[in-house]
């Protein structure tokens, strides 16, 4: 349409609606999701990953389990949704053919990552055996695709090869995870338990490592990375302990932040992931309800700006596949995401849901058919696009929204592929540009422009997203909306945006269009326990006092000047062992209570102490029970808050463990039980570094009947010090919860 007819017919259109007359649109019916989402077309979905595709669906990727119950491992598996409430099966992303020749016929496929950038699909995936040395070498292999469908061509060779770890095997080379950093260059995250998580460069195709690579996080507790940058800072989060031990996983996801894409990261309380006395800010972990073990996770933005963490769990009452038996059954999970003074919280703390919530708002409001957006604005031209996009709206001079946009805030999503020197998106009065070279964003006398780092190619397709919220204004450019970006840069506004029309001007091709008002954060984090009277206790004054009791008792725990010194046994409660000496204290005769204890026990630094502990337990017989307890694990000085009870069919017992917080040499600990709908007990451990700051974390849930009992422990499996380290506790106290 030439230029002049353009701005007549887009004049004409304002004068048709004053723009601000008109009434907010009204808001399309709800959508609900309620997890385990995946479970319309599966039993297990593990190790998710998502994506919005040019066509408008979301995709979902994971690892190669059998789908269901009795059938076959796949060579992972693909699905889609319009709305995460109904999906497609879209089938497996390998089959024989075409899986990597570079991998050994044994090998199985696991944690896809998926991206979008250079005109395709890009898939990262781990690899757990190579032809070059069969037996497990892990590596990571990619493979392109026109469609987020497929069909995928897997490259000839690993992307991250094997490293050997020098005594005739193979560190962790697993869980892929890509980066756009605001550099312009991409960064592929891996690694495990097993050497740590690492990233290395990678080339501007994405199909090379290049360069040196930097460990980012130590070498034992973390594995399933994912980063997103947020206000200027570079966020890691990995999942920690382990994410397949059936009725006792305790996985949880942690976040440490950092400047840089090659860290060093910290979390909130200043700690490094590369320490021994490990760092990382609670993301997710379970809350006694049905979940347990949430873990190995994505990030997705939906149309309002609203984040939300897609994860797999574990249903605590049904963990396995029973045919073949042993196989976790971990379904696809979703919940939102709430920034908590600076930090990503799942529902703000309260971790994964059970109930219906609210699904990521998906597609436009204003009119707006988001993969056909020519015919909600004026002045677009419809293109027939290409196959994987569909139509797609073509501006050329000037193009506004048939409707008007309601004020307040307003947030705009966009594919966007410029086909001249620049595109301007203007929502009322914030104007943002989009040049090859520079990305510009005005409010009034009010201006900020960054410039776009070399490999950016406007020509491409990108994600355009322009939000308008809380008296500011926000512009970032990225690959596909996966919480990287090649630029970002905001202003503050003076006034709350009034109804009004948004419109295009300059030369580009947009899909995906959404404009809907912008979430409202949620800013305030969910209550946790707090203590109130004093119920019961002891502070060791003089010897045991009243409503103690032994299970093998150990005699050389003793009391004087106010401790209880317990050097630790050589002995362990976990498996078949059961001879560790456990020393209970009477609990108050209430429903709700929180115990707490003070230990000084020094555990050392970067040694392997295998698995000297001490702490608390909760307790119903040696092969039941819960304990929260500092210990070390290899390297690392972890709290872990670990479980055990008879899981298997043949009376066999399952171990497993939650991280909660940072160790210390002194440290506080706390339990706060109560008893459930269903009669069963649940605990929940909090830890503290200075018994003024708590940090709450998993909840293990005991079975219904008798009251287990609540006391301390000091032991290990393999202390490996003569004399062993004493654990030194200042006090039990029960208090009421509050």
């Amino acid at each position: 349409m030439p230029s002049r007819l353009l701005t007549t017919v887009v004049a004409a259109a304002l004068a048709i609606t004053p723009l601000t007359a008109a009434a907010a649109p009204h808001p399309p019916a709800s959508v609900s999701t309620q997890n385990p989402i995946s479970s319309p077309f599966s039993d297990t979905f593990a190790d998710p990953a998502v994506i919005q595709g040019r066509d408008g669906y979301w995709y979902a990727y994971a690892t190669s389990d059998p789908l269901v119950e009795g059938g076959p491992f796949g060579l992972m598996h693909m699905a889609r949704t319009k709305d995460f409430s109904s999906w497609d099966y879209l089938g497996t992303v390998f089959d024989d053919s075409t899986k990597p020749a570079w991998a050994a016929p044994g090998s199985f496929f696991w944690a896809p990552d998926i991206r979008y950038f250079g005109g395709r699909y890009v898939m990262y995936f781990t690899v757990t055996d190579t032809a070059a040395n069969p037996g497990g070498d892990p590596a990571i292999g990619v493979a392109t695709a026109p469609t987020p469908a497929g069909p995928w061509t897997a490259t000839d060779g690993p992307v991250v090869t094997p490293k050997p770890d020098g005594n005739g095997g193979y560190f962790g080379t697993i869980d892929p995870a890509l980066l756009t950093a605001a550099d312009g260059k991409r960064y592929l995250y891996y690694g495990g338990y097993y050497g740590g998580i690492s990233v290395t460069e990678v080339s501007a195709d994405g199909l090379r490592a290049v360069g040196t690579p930097t460990q980012v996080t130590i070498g034992d507790r973390y594995e399933g990375a994912y980063v997103v940058r947020r206000d200027g800072w570079y966020y890691l989060m990995g999942s920690s302990m382990n994410c397949c031990a059936g009725p006792t996983t305790g996985y949880s996801v942690f976040a440490g932040r950092s400047k840089s894409p090659r860290g060093p990261f910290v979390d909130a309380d200043g700690a490094s992931l590369l320490e021994s006395r490990v760092g990382g800010t609670t993301v997710i972990t379970q809350n006694g309800n049905r979940w347990i073990g949430p873990g190995h996770h994505a990030f997705l933005t939906d149309a309002t700006g609203q984040d939300h963490i897609v994860y797999h769990a574990i249903d605590r009452s049904k963990p396995w596949l029973n045919e073949p038996f042993g196989i976790n059954r971990r379904p696809m999970l979703i919940d939102r995401i709430d920034w908590i003074d600076g930090w990503p919280r799942t529902r703000a703390g309260a971790g994964p849901s059970d109930t219906p919530q609210p699904a990521p708002v998906t597609g436009s409001s204003l009119g707006i058919t988001s993969t056909d957006p020519a015919g909600g604005l004026y002045g677009a031209e419809r293109s027939p696009g290409d196959p994987l996009g569909g139509p797609t709206a073509l501006v050329d001079g000037m193009a506004v929204t048939r409707k008007v946009a309601p004020g307040g805030s307003l947030r705009f999503d966009a594919d966007v592929r410029l086909t001249g020197k620049a595109l301007t998106v203007r929502l009322g009065q914030v104007g943002v540009t989009l040049r090859d070279e520079s990305l510009t964003i005005s409010a009034g006398r009010r201006l900020t422009k960054v410039a776009m780092p070399a490999g950016f190619t406007a020509p491409e397709w990108n994600r355009l997203t322009v939000q308008v919220a809380e008296g500011r204004a926000t512009v970032r450019v990225s690959d596909a909306g996966l919480g990287d970006g090649y630029a970002e840069t905001s202003v503050a506004i003076p006034d709350r945006l009034k109804p009004g029309r948004v419109s295009l001007a300059g030369t580009a091709e947009v899909d995906n269009l959404t404009i809907r008002p912008a979430a409202v954060p949620v800013r305030k984090a969910v209550a946790v326990p707090r203590t109130g009277k004093l119920l019961a206790g002891d502070e060791f004054g003089n010897g045991f006092g009243p409503g103690w009791s032994w299970v093998r008792p150990d005699a050389r725990a003793t009391v004087a000047n106010g401790k209880l010194s317990w050097p630790l046994q050589n002995t362990d409660l976990v498996g078949s062992g059961n001879n560790a000496g456990l020393l209970f204290h009477q609990t108050p005769a209430t429903n709700r209570w929180i115990a707490e204890t003070k230990l000084h026990l020094d555990l050392g630094e970067g040694d392997i102490r295998n698995y000297q502990q001490a702490g608390m337990i909760a307790y119903r017989n040696d092969d039941d029970f819960a304990r929260l307890g500092d210990v070390a694990i290899w390297r690392t000085r972890q709290t872990e808050f670990g479980r055990e009870l008879v899981a298997r069919p043949d009376g066999a017992t399952s171990y497993g463990g939650a991280a909660i917080g940072r160790p210390a040499p002194t440290m506080w600990m706390r339990l706060a039980y109560h008893l459930n709908e269903a009669g069963e007990h649940v605990y929940r451990a909090g830890t503290s570094i200075d018994g003024v700051n708590w940090t709450w974390g998993a909840a293990w849930v005991l079975p219904a009947g008798a009251t287990p009992q609540l006391g301390l422990y000091a032991h290990g499996d393999q202390t490996g010090s003569n004399p062993p380290p004493v654990a030194t506790f200042e006090y039990l106290r029960f208090y009421a919860a509050k």
